[in-house]
């Protein structure tokens, strides 16, 4: 519609809504290079074309190290399901964890990939490895061609109960968490359990943080389930280890998906309880603690800071401890006495949510609401008990 506005002016208003659908396939599955099993054929089925398309693998050095037959067992289901499979022309290996996401040297690889090998919109980049691989080349997939289709095979746990199912890519400059970055959504994810059978024990047990968060946020029987096999999942008995990896990853998937705000448009962003301090942890270590310690750490912090509040009962709060001591979580950390350069984490983290400060905080288990503002004080005796 035209508008009148000053005498001789006139604007015109376009303003449309813009709304978008897109398919978010997840598969759990077990021995997904087994010829035998359909589900990593399965993803690419939709596509009439797909024996035309090419797709590049970029692999996650420290699984590759402990998988070295991985290539050739990948490359070999791919030949037995070859009219239903993208070409694999390339396999790089990059550096694993956080190195990963140090610069964004594995997001370049990524585009000069696709460039190299003519990858084309509908062509694939595969991404195997931990959450930080997983950011860093869906990254490149999201800015080569402004989106060239991702397949994530997540394998860590922290990688198949949360990072995986999300659709943020990103590395981190500046010292600061996921500073750059991109919405996308990924074409599929396939989780499959025995990619976690080499894990350093640290390593598995640290993804279950974040199965600890998305349950006192949204499920008080899963939450139940952690505290009552906590030790068994922390000896890594995949029968109690196993439903807790997937009832997290469709919890924080409907969370993406039902919530209405999957790119973060708005102000809350309930599934960071834990993070705004987790996320300051990292970069104060020069990330030494690793994602998954320090959202436990940073879990603790604010469940005590709730209780010191008079929000959260001493029991529950007693609970929430006894869960994570039990998945050989840490505890504590030293650097959490420098509770200064702690809390100047809280105006980055509101920086990168954009807006005012958002913090989910916790009244009950699976009761979380949300504050703008910390006592600083607080948080300080909060962090001292932790240090």
């Amino acid at each position: 519609m035209d508008r009148d506005e000053t005498p001789g002016l006139r604007t015109s208003v376009l303003d449309s809504t813009v709304a978008l659908s897109f398919a978010h396939r997840v598969r759990f599955t077990r021995r997904s290079l087994d010829p035998a099993n359909p589900a990593l054929r399965e993803v690419f089925a939709h596509d009439a074309a797909v024996r035309d398309r090419r797709a590049v693998v970029v692999l996650d050095g420290g699984f590759a190290a402990a998988n070295p037959a991985f290539d050739t067992q990948l490359r070999a289901y791919a030949a037995a399901h070859a009219p239903s499979m993208p070409a694999l022309v390339e396999t790089v290996v990059v550096p694993g964890g956080e190195a990963a996401k140090h610069d964004t040297r594995v997001a370049d690889l990524v585009v000069e990939l696709v460039e190299r090998h003519r990858i084309d919109r509908k062509s694939f980049v595969i991404a195997v490895g931990g959450g930080a691989v997983l950011d860093a080349a869906g990254y490149g997939a999201a800015i080569a061609h402004r989106g060239v289709r991702l397949v994530r095979l997540p394998t860590t746990t922290l990688a198949q109960d949360d990072a995986a199912m999300g659709v943020k890519n990103g590395v981190n400059r500046f010292g600061k968490k996921n500073f750059v970055g991109a919405f996308a959504v990924p074409h599929a994810v396939l989780c499959d359990e025995l990619l976690l059978a080499t894990l350093p024990d640290a390593v598995f047990r640290a993804g279950f943080s974040e199965a600890v968060k998305i349950a006192l946020l949204k499920d008080p029987a899963l939450f139940a389930a952690i505290e009552r096999d906590a030790a068994r999942i922390a000896a890594r008995e995949l029968d109690a280890a196993s439903p807790v990896i997937r009832a997290s990853a469709h919890l924080h998937l409907r969370h993406i998906v039902d919530g209405g705000d999957p790119f973060e448009a708005n102000e809350a962003r309930p599934l960071d309880f834990g993070h705004w301090a987790a996320h300051r942890l990292e970069s104060m270590s020069a990330h030494a603690v690793s994602h998954g310690d320090a959202v436990a750490l940073g879990l603790l912090l604010d469940c005590r800071y709730s209780n010191l509040k008079g929000w959260l009962s001493d029991a529950d709060h007693a609970r929430i401890r006894a869960a994570i001591s039990g998945l050989g979580l840490p505890m504590r950390h030293p650097l959490l006495a420098d509770a200064g350069a702690l809390l100047r984490g809280l105006e980055e983290f509101r920086e990168h949510l954009g807006g005012r400060l958002t913090i989910t905080m916790l009244r009950g288990i699976g009761q979380g609401f949300e504050v703008h503002e910390l006592d600083a004080e607080l948080v300080r005796r909060a962090a001292a008990e932790l240090a």
